[in-house]
C-alpha cells in the first residue's frame, strides 16, 4: 500500500509545482508568439532574439546564486522573493511598448525564475521525508519540465491567434500572486544560517554564466562568440578556484564528488540540448514548411504532450519496479528512436507519419527519463547542499538546452548551407539523437552501477 501524502506535503507540492511550471512555461510560451510580438512592438530581428536570449541569459546567470542564497537566507524566504519578482516581471513584460521595455521586463523575469527553481525543487526535499512519497513527489516535478515545455508552445500559439500575446504574460501575475499568498501562510521557514557570505564567488559565478550563457547564443546568431566563451572558462575557472578554498562557497565543490549526480548533470544537458532543438526546429518546420498557423504549431505538439502526461504518471512505479536508472535508460531509448524517427520527416512527409507518431516517442520517452533525471541530480545530498544541488540541476537545464540548441544549428547550417529549413531540422535532429546516445552511455556508465549498490 503506497504511503499517503499528508496534507501539509500536498500543499507544499501544488505550490512549488505550480510555481516551478510558470517558470519553465517561459522559455517555451515565447516561441510561437514571437512572430506576433515583433510585428505590435515593431522590433528589428536583433531586437526580437533578445526577447528570449535576456531571460535565458539572466536565468542561466544567477541560478547558482539563487539556489545557495536559498541555502543561507532559508528557502521560504528566497522562494517569496522569487515570486514576487517573476510576477512583476511578468507585468511588465504584458505592457511592454518598446523594445528596451521588453527586452529589461524579460530579464527581469528571468532574475525571479532563478531565485524560484532551484528553491522548488529544495522546499521540496525540505517538506517531504526521504522515501517512496519523495520519488512520487520529485517524480512530478521532473514531469513538469517536460509538460510545461510543451504546454508553453501551446498556449503560445492559442494567445497569439485568439487575443494577444501579452495574456500569456498576464496569466502569471495572479497565479503568482496566489502562490505567495499560499506559501506565506502554508510552508514552514527554514531557519537561515548564520556566517559570511561570499560576493567574490557570487560575482565571479554570475559573470561567468552570464558569458558561457552569450557566448552560446552568439554562436547561433554568427556572431564574435570565441571571446566570450574564452572569458567564461577563465571565469569559471577562477569561479571553482574560488569555490575549492572560501569556507562558505556558492556551490560546494562536494556536490560533484557523488558519480550518479556528475552524470545526471551531463545527461541532463546532453538530453535538454537535443529537446531544445526538437522545439525550436520543429516549431518553424511545422509553420514554415506545413503552413501550419501559430495555433495550430502549438496544438501540433498535442501528440507528444499528452504522451509526455502519461508516461509520467507511470515514473515512481516504473522506478519501484525497475529502479531509478533503468527507468531512465528506458526514456531515453525511447526518445532516441523518435528522434531518429523525425529527423527523416522531410518535406513530403504527413504531419501523422512523419511527425505525429515519432513525437508520441519523443514524449513517452521525455517523461520517463526526466524525473530519474532530477531524483539523480539530487541523489544522497546532505540536506545543507540541498539549494546548491537543485541550482546546478537547473544550470544544466538552462545551459544544456541553451548550448546544444547552438551547436545544433550551427552544425546544420554548416552541413545544408542555404539549404531548405527542411533539410536543416532533419540534420538538428540527427544531431540531437547523437547527443541522445552520449547521454545514454554516460548513465549506463556513471548512474546505473551506482543505482545498483543501493538497491
Amino acid at each position: 500500500m503506497q504511503e499517503k501524502f499528508t496534507k501539509y506535503e500536498l500543499s507544499v507540492l501544488a505550490i512549488v509545482l505550480v510555481s516551478y511550471f510558470m517558470t519553465v512555461l517561459d522559455v517555451s510560451v515565447v516561441i510561437t508568439a514571437l512572430p506576433n510580438i515583433q510585428r505590435d512592438l515593431n522590433l528589428s530581428t536583433a531586437n526580437l532574439t533578445w526577447v528570449q536570449n535576456a531571460y535565458t541569459i539572466i536565468f542561466g546567470g544567477l541560478l547558482l546564486l539563487g539556489g545557495r542564497l536559498g541555502d543561507i537566507m532559508g528557502r521560504k524566504q528566497i522562494f517569496n522573493i522569487g515570486l514576487v519578482i517573476f510576477g512583476l516581471g511578468s507585468l511588465l513584460v504584458g505592457f511592454a511598448n518598446s523594445a528596451l521595455w521588453m527586452i529589461i521586463a524579460r530579464g527581469f523575469q528571468g532574475a525571479g525564475a532563478a531565485a524560484l527553481a532551484p528553491s522548488t525543487l529544495a522546499l521540496l526535499m525540505d517538506s517531504i521525508p526521504a522515501g517512496v512519497k519523495r520519488i512520487r513527489a520529485v517524480a512530478d516535478y521532473g514531469a513538469v519540465a517536460g509538460i510545461g515545455a510543451s504546454v508553453g508552445l501551446v498556449i503560445g500559439g492559442l494567445f497569439a491567434s485568439l487575443l494577444s500575446w501579452r495574456y500569456a504574460f498576464f496569466v502569471n501575475v495572479p497565479i503568482a500572486i496566489v502562490m505567495l499568498v499560499w506559501a506565506t501562510k502554508t510552508v514552514h521557514p527554514t531557519p537561515a544560517k548564520h556566517g559570511s557570505f561570499d560576493g567574490i564567488g557570487s560575482v565571479l559565478s554570475l559573470l561567468g554564466m552570464v558569458s558561457l550563457v552569450y557566448g552560446i547564443l552568439l554562436i547561433s546568431d554568427g556572431g564574435p562568440a570565441l571571446y566570450w566563451i574564452i572569458a567564461a572558462i577563465i571565469l569559471l575557472v577562477l569561479f571553482v578556484w574560488r569555490e575549492a578554498k572560501v569556507s562558505q562557497p556558492i556551490m560546494p565543490l562536494r556536490v560533484f564528488k557523488n558519480s550518479e549526480r556528475t552524470g545526471a548533470y551531463l545527461a541532463r544537458m546532453l538530453f535538454l540540448g537535443a529537446m531544445m532543438a526538437f522545439w525550436f526546429f520543429i516549431t518553424q518546420f511545422l509553420q514554415k514548411v506545413y503552413g501550419f498557423s501559430p495555433l495550430m504549431a502549438g496544438i501540433g505538439f498535442f501528440p507528444m504532450t499528452i504522451a509526455n502526461f502519461i508516461s509520467a504518471l507511470q515514473v515512481s512505479r516504473l522506478t519501484a519496479k525497475f529502479g531509478n536508472a533503468k527507468t531512465l535508460i528506458g526514456g531515453l531509448v525511447l526518445t532516441l528512436l523518435g528522434m531518429v524517427w523525425l529527423s527523416f520527416a522531410g518535406a513530403d512527409g504527413s504531419y501523422v507519419a512523419s511527425v505525429a507518431l515519432p513525437m508520441i516517442l519523443i514524449g513517452l520517452g521525455q517523461g520517463a527519463a526526466l524525473s530519474p533525471l532530477t531524483t539523480a541530480g539530487i541523489a544522497h545530498i546532505d540536506a545543507q547542499d540541498a539549494g546548491a544541488a537543485s541550482g546546478v540541476v537547473n544550470v544544466a537545464h538552462q545551459v544544456g538546452g541553451s548550448l546544444g540548441l547552438a551547436v545544433l544549428v550551427v552544425i546544420a547550417t554548416a552541413l545544408t548551407g542555404t539549404g531548405s529549413l527542411a533539410l536543416r531540422t532533419d540534420w538538428a535532429l540527427r544531431g540531437g539523437a547523437v547527443f541522445l546516445l552520449i547521454a545514454l552511455i554516460l548513465v549506463v556508465i556513471l548512474i546505473l552501477p551506482q543505482d545498483k549498490k543501493t538497491k
